[in-house]
């Protein structure tokens, strides 16, 4: 298994649990992570915890399915599709810039509604 693969099932991990330790395991201490690519970052571990917490995603809303576009120790970029329960359908593309311990120093996620979803 590559190191993407590993952040990724930890990311659907934390995604599931919403456990602030699954969280945080994640990103390095001073990370950035960006919810949209001219939003103001979450910065720092304990700011990212509390947002994602704060997002309000419940563990089983929806399903997530990804593959790498670009992949190295460093940066990588996956393409990913979001399905809600709700039956909102979104298209990503996540950017994960990756410190020499494999976590996460800076991410910024893109996503839009597919067309004819709720």
């Amino acid at each position: 298994m590559s190191g993407l693969d590993e952040w990724m099932h930890g990311y659907q991990r934390a995604w599931e649990s919403n456990d602030p330790a699954e969280i945080g395991a994640l990103f390095t201490e001073d990370a950035l992570y960006h919810t949209a690519p001219s939003r103001e970052p979450w910065r720092g571990r304990a700011a990212i915890v509390q947002g994602w917490i704060g997002v309000g995603d419940r563990p089983g809303d929806a399903t997530f399915e990804w593959t790498p576009v670009v992949q190295s120790a460093e940066l990588a970029v996956v393409q990913g599709r979001t399905v809600y329960r709700n039956g909102d359908d979104f298209d990503n593309l996540w950017v994960i810039r990756f410190d020499d311990d494999g976590r996460c120093r800076e991410f910024t996620e893109w996503y839009m509604r597919r067309e004819g979803s709720a």
